[in-house]
C-alpha cells in the first residue's frame, strides 16, 4: 500500500468519524431523547432537523413585541414568551421544546424545582454557548471545587457587617438622584420623568461605589461597553451553537472580542491599583474588591485565586448587581404608582421610622410593610422570569428520567402565580400575602424562588434588598408619584424583565 492510499485512507476515516457523530448529534441523539420522554408520558414538540422550534420561537417573541399591552395587567407571559404560552396552554405547564438538537424540558411543580436545585453534581449550569461564560463569568458560572472555593472567597464581602459599611455608598448614590428630580419637579412642584434610566444609573452608582469605590463617571464605560456586549450576545445565541463558531472571526465575533478586553483592561487596571494601595500599606477599603483582595490577598499571591479570576468576579458584580437591582427597583415604583393605597402605607411606616433622617441598617431591616411589598413585586415580576440547567448525566427527578444533554427550565410565571399555593388572586398584587412570611405566604411549600433556592441561592440577596429598601425609602421620604398617561405596559426580557418602552411616572415634591 502506498503512503498516499494511507494518507486516503486515514483521511476517510477521519470524516467518517466526524461525520457519524454529526449525524449522531443534529438526528440520532434528538430522536431518540424525544422518544424516551414521549414513553414516559412527557408531552412536547416533534424534533425538526438541526434547528428545533428556533425559528418558530423567534418569530412569535419578536411579533409579541412589537405590541403592548393593551390594558395594565401582571399576566404578561403571553407577551413575553408567545411560543411558550402556546404550548403551555396545549400540553399543560410540563413539557418539552428544542433549541436546535436539544431538548428543553420545562418543569412546574415546586418538588420537581426544589430537587433540580439541588442536584448539584448531576444538574449544572448551563453551558449553551461560550459565549455566556465570557458575558457572565466568575462565581455564577463555575462547578464543583472551583464554585464551592469561589463561593467561600466571596461570601465574607456579602455578611451583614460589611453591607452595613456599605451603606453610605447606597445613600450617596440615592442622593444624586433624588436631587436631579428635585431639580426637575421644583418650578411646578410636580413634573414627569421616564424613571428608568435614573434607576439605571442608580443600580450602576451603587455597584461602582460599594464595589470598588469609585462614583458613576468612573464606571460609566464598562457599564457602556457591558450593555452593548450584552446585546451582541444575545444575537449570537438566539442561533444554534455550533464548536468552534466563536472563533471565526465574524464582525460580531471581533466586536464581542474587543468589547471584552476593553473591560477586562478597565477592571484590570482598578485592581492592580488596588492591589498597589495594598502592597504600600494603606487600610483596606470597605467596599466588594477592598474586602476581597484585602481578606484573600495570600490565595491571590498563591495563585489560588488568579488576577484573571478577580476581574471574572468584578465582572459579574457589575453585571448582575446592576440588571437585577434596577429591575426590581423599577418594577416596584411602576407598582406603587399604580397601588396608591400601598405607597401610602409604605411612606407612613418609613416616616415613622425614620422621619427626615437618611434610613439607618437597623431601621431598614424592621420596614415590615416594605418587605411585604418587595417580596409581591419580586413574586409577580422577578427579574430573572426563568431558571435553567443542563443534564450532566441521567437523572431522575420525581418519577422523571431525564436524559443527559437536556436541559431543564422553570417559569417564575407558572410557580410564582400557581392558584394551589397562592390562592385565586394569584395574579392580584396584594403584599398582605407575606405578612407572616414567605413560609406562611407559601403554606409550607417551596415555591418562591426571586433568587434560586439551594446551594446556588443568589450571593446578592441581602445586598439587593438593602440597596432596595434604602432607594425606596429615600424617595417616599421626598415624592409622591403616579403613572402617567403616557406610560405604556409592555414588560419585556432581554437578560432581566424590564418596562420596554420605559417607566413614566409623575413626581409630586412633598
Amino acid at each position: 500500500m502506498t503512503a498516499s492510499s494511507v494518507l486516503l485512507s486515514v483521511v476517510c476515516i477521519i470524516v467518517l468519524t466526524v461525520l457519524i457523530k454529526v449525524v449522531n448529534w443534529v438526528w440520532l441523539k434528538p430522536r431518540k431523547m424525544e422518544k424516551l420522554l414521549k414513553q414516559q408520558g412527557f408531552s412536547g414538540t416533534s424534533y425538526k432537523f438541526l434547528f428545533g422550534d428556533l425559528k418558530e420561537y423567534t418569530s412569535l417573541r419578536a411579533e409579541a413585541l412589537k405590541i403592548p399591552m393593551t390594558v395594565f395587567s401582571n399576566d404578561y407571559f403571553p407577551r413575553v414568551e408567545p411560543f411558550r404560552h402556546q404550548l403551555a396552554s396545549k400540553f399543560g405547564n410540563d413539557f418539552f421544546l428544542w433549541f436546535g438538537p436539544i431538548p428543553i424540558i420545562q418543569i412546574s411543580k415546586p418538588e420537581m424545582i426544589k430537587e433540580a436545585l439541588t442536584k448539584t453534581e448531576e444538574i449544572r449550569k448551563v453551558k449553551l454557548n461560550p459565549i455566556f461564560d465570557k458575558l457572565i463569568p466568575g462565581v455564577v458560572s463555575y462547578e464543583g471545587e472551583k464554585w464551592a472555593k469561589h463561593r467561600k472567597l466571596i461570601n465574607p464581602a456579602f455578611h451583614v457587617e460589611k453591607l452595613k459599611l456599605m451603606l453610605p455608598a447606597f445613600r450617596d448614590s440615592c442622593e444624586e438622584i433624588i436631587n436631579r428630580w428635585e431639580l426637575i419637579v421644583a418650578e411646578r412642584g410636580s413634573g414627569e420623568i421616564d424613571v428608568y434610566p435614573d434607576i439605571m444609573q442608580l443600580s450602576a452608582d451603587v455597584i461602582s461605589r460599594a464595589a470598588f469605590g469609585s462614583n458613576y463617571e468612573e464606571g460609566q464605560k464598562i457599564f457602556e461597553l457591558l450593555k452593548e456586549q450584552t446585546d451582541l450576545a444575545l444575537v449570537i445565541v438566539q442561533s444554534v451553537y455550533f464548536p468552534g463558531l466563536r472563533f471565526i472571526p465574524t464582525p460580531r465575533n471581533r466586536r464581542f472580542k474587543k468589547i471584552e478586553d476593553q473591560i477586562r483592561g478597565l477592571l484590570r487596571a482598578i485592581i492592580n491599583n488596588r492591589k498597589k494601595e495594598i502592597d504600600a500599606g494603606v487600610a483596606v477599603k470597605a467596599d466588594l474588591l477592598g474586602i476581597l483582595m484585602g481578606s484573600n490577598s495570600k490565595e491571590i499571591q498563591q495563585d489560588e485565586m488568579s488576577l484573571e479570576e478577580v476581574i471574572d468576579e468584578c465582572k459579574l458584580f457589575y453585571f448582575a448587581g446592576q440588571e437585577t437591582t434596577s429591575a426590581l427597583l423599577v418594577w416596584t415604583l411602576i407598582l406603587l404608582s399604580k397601588h396608591q393605597d400601598w405607597q401610602a402605607r409604605a411612606r407612613e411606616e418609613v416616616c415613622e421610622r425614620f422621619g427626615n433622617n437618611v434610613p439607618d441598617f437597623e431601621g431598614l431591616n424592621h420596614l415590615k410593610t416594605m418587605n411585604m411589598i418587595l417580596y409581591e413585586v419580586l413574586r409577580l415580576y422577578p427579574p430573572a422570569v426563568q431558571m435553567t440547567r443542563s443534564i450532566h448525566k441521567d437523572t431522575n427527578l420525581a418519577s422523571l428520567l431525564v436524559p443527559s444533554g437536556a436541559i431543564i427550565t422553570f417559569y417564575m410565571q407558572h410557580v410564582h402565580r400557581d392558584q394551589e399555593v397562592w390562592g385565586d388572586d394569584a395574579e392580584e398584587f396584594k403584599p398582605e400575602r407575606f405578612a407572616e412570611g414567605i413560609v406562611k405566604a407559601t403554606k409550607g411549600n417551596t415555591s418562591f424562588f426571586p433568587f434560586g433556592w439551594g446551594p446556588r441561592i443568589c450571593i446578592g440577596e441581602k445586598f439587593a434588598l438593602t440597596e432596595a429598601k434604602m432607594a425606596i425609602s429615600m424617595i417616599l421620604q421626598h415624592f409622591s408619584f403616579e403613572l402617567s398617561p403616557s406610560y405604556v405596559h409592555a414588560p419585556k426580557t432581554i437578560m432581566f424583565l424590564q418596562p420596554q418602552h420605559g417607566a413614566q411616572i409623575i413626581l409630586h415634591k412633598l
